[in-house]
């Protein structure tokens, strides 16, 4: 193993960028995986109008790991307000015109890495057009992110159609990496369709580095309403058996009014139920990781403190099996 870590995150949405600003000035070796399953905003307009991979979320995470006074990084975020450009980011129109002069959106995403000299790499889990569908515990099937977030009640499991290739790098950061980061984000939307690329999955079950999955702070409604820290690492199992080794959740305060505005949503904080963690085979490392205020979210100081210390004793010795 190296001496300096290799980390590969998997995740999309918020959660991963969060998770990217956190360790990128720590002296670690980051690899981010971002899924392309984004059908809402910009990236889905993009995605429909110029059948270019959505965006956004490789986006975020490009700017996440440039340098945070980086003028083209605030360009790259930047959200036109009117006209027919309204509500694209310059980033997201960027990464689409590089797309279609090189011809790889692949190649779109390496050049935009240049452009803003990112602290690591960011790759995508496929490079296919994907539908996400997901299986509600009614039966309920569900097409598209959108619908899926936007729903009612919790989910069972989630597939992409069609099946896809996993885009080979991506692969090779899995099983080259000291340290596994499945989340944070939500289960269902960002961080299990990288598991529903076959590749992928089995990537992460037979992985020597060790596989750390971030539970979210609270549930999610139209996700895991009710879900304890113990139902999402079943999700994670279910989906690539034998591919975890630790959990991280969040375990202190939180602002009283903001759980009780969450709770009025129907979303509560995630239990660390350990001993159901542990019977399923995993460790649970607890600490106090959400940010104050009235957004409950991780911190990415506190999780990056956490991961660090995980992968720097992932770095000096194989985990067993």
């Amino acid at each position: 193993m190296s001496v300096r870590p290799h980390i590969a995150a998997l995740g999309g949405g918020t959660g991963l960028s969060s998770l990217l600003r956190g360790l990128k000035r720590a002296p670690v070796d980051l690899t981010a995986i971002v899924t392309v399953a984004d059908d809402g905003g910009s990236s889905g307009r993009l995605r429909r109008e110029l059948g270019v991979l959505p965006p956004g979320d490789i986006r975020n995470c490009l700017v996440a790991l440039a340098d945070d006074e980086s003028l083209m990084g605030r360009l790259f975020q930047h959200r036109f307000a009117d006209g027919d450009l309204s509500g694209h980011p310059f980033g997201n129109l960027f990464l689409a015109a590089l797309a279609e002069v090189t011809g790889s959106f692949d190649l779109a995403v390496q050049e935009c890495s240049r452009v803003l000299k990112i602290r690591g790499s960011v790759l995508p889990s496929t490079l296919q057009h994907v539908r996400l569908w997901a299986e509600r515990e009614d039966g309920q099937h569900v097409c598209g992110e959108t619908n899926i977030a936007s729903g009612v009640g919790s989910c069972r499991r989630v597939w992409l159609d069609p099946p896809p290739v996993a885009h080979g790098p991506a692969v090779e950061a899995i099983a080259t990496a000291d340290l596994i980061v499945l989340g944070p984000g939500s289960l269902f939307t960002s961080v299990l369709p990288h598991l529903a690329v076959p590749e992928i999955a089995e990537a992460v079950a037979t992985a020597p580095g060790l596989r750390v999955y971030v539970c979210n702070v609270m549930t999610q409604m139209g996700e895991t309403d009710g879900f304890s820290a113990a139902d999402h690492a079943e999700r994670i199992l279910e989906a690539s058996p034998g591919g975890l080794d630790v959990v991280v959740a969040h375990e202190g305060p939180l602002d009283p009014a903001a759980v009780e505005a969450y709770g009025a949503l129907g979303q509560v904080p995630v239990a660390p139920d350990r001993a159901r963690v542990e019977a399923l085979g995993a460790r649970l490392v607890t600490a106090d990781l959400a940010e104050t205020g009235s957004v409950v979210r991780h911190s990415p100081q506190a999780l990056a403190t956490v991961l660090l210390e995980l992968a720097m004793g992932a770095a000096r010795a194989v985990p067993p099996r």
